[in-house]
């Protein structure tokens, strides 16, 4: 729907290819978490009132994905807002899909238990659901949204690169900080190791949107210094991970117990493949 149409000018058919594919993305996006114990387990016992904090951070953050990339043309926040909804509807659905199928959720289940462990998958599925119309679009459409003057205003510059890094690391940490490998790792692992990692995951930041030219990627004037990305972008991506990462680990209980170093060592582990999922967004949405 253009803004000042009428409902004559929805192209239903449309819309609901973007139900479909948000669905699809849904379960392709979150099905290695739909399939991991612990994200069962984390239903059962989590903090409700952390639940409830992540659950409610995950609106805007829909909200503003959707303003970029929604289930067909986003022209005012009013239709932002509504395909956010669709999307966590969508993550909601996949989500009690896959658990009652394999098993997890039973007729007759406690509706606490059901309820936690829907919510709690519901969001980085909600996320997939809006990454599948980027994702699972066909050329055609992805054509014309090349062409809509609006979708180049609201994704692009600084706030836009830096949005979607917040979106790529929450979406890969969610996927990977409630199992147990991410606090083994970091008992295994010496201060030393963890200035390895962040040294690690900075480089590979670096390198896997600017220095490897990937397609999206940001290849740099001829005349702006190589330090200018690094700063720019590639150190504030990494803060934004690694401050991400602290916050997953907190919202799973992983560091509940942990003394400061410990938790940082944690927090380093995760925040490697939070990095990546910072940098990648910015390469594919």
């Amino acid at each position: 729907m253009t803004k000042g149409g009428t409902r004559a000018d929805f192209d239903h058919g449309r819309f609901a290819k973007g139900l479909a594919r948000g669905f699809a993305g849904a379960l392709l996006f979150a099905l290695p978490i739909f399939l991991t114990m612990e994200m069962w387990e984390l239903g059962l016992y989590i903090d409700r009132d952390r639940l409830l904090i992540l659950l409610v951070v995950n609106i805007p953050l829909l909200v503003l994905l959707a303003r970029r990339i929604g289930f067909e043309n986003v022209s005012t926040w009013r239709e932002a807002v509504r395909d956010a909804s669709i999307a966590y509807c969508l993550g909601i659905a996949a989500s009690a899909f896959v658990l009652f199928i394999i098993g997890v959720l039973k007729i007759g289940q406690a509706l606490p238990e059901v309820l936690g462990m829907i919510a709690i998958q519901a969001v980085p599925a909600s996320i997939g659901a809006l990454l599948g119309r980027s994702e699972l679009g066909t050329r055609s459409e992805s054509s014309e949204d090349e062409k809509d003057p609006i979708g180049k205003t609201r994704g692009d510059g600084y706030g836009g690169e830096i949005f979607m890094m917040v979106v790529g690391a929450l979406f890969l940490g969610l996927n990977v900080a409630p199992t147990e490998e991410m606090i083994l790792i970091s008992f295994k692992m010496s201060l030393w190791h963890a200035i390895a990692a962040i040294s690690a995951s900075i480089l590979l930041m670096h390198g896997f949107v600017y220095a490897l030219s990937f397609i999206g990627g940001h290849e740099l004037d001829e005349n702006t210094p190589g330090w200018h990305a690094l700063i720019r972008f590639t150190m504030p991506g990494y803060v934004i991970a690694f401050a991400i990462s602290l916050y997953c680990l907190w919202t799973f209980h992983r560091l509940d117990g942990l003394d400061p170093t410990q938790a940082i060592v944690a927090t380093a582990v995760l925040a490697f493949p939070s990095a990546i999922g910072a940098a990648a967004a910015r390469l594919i949405l």
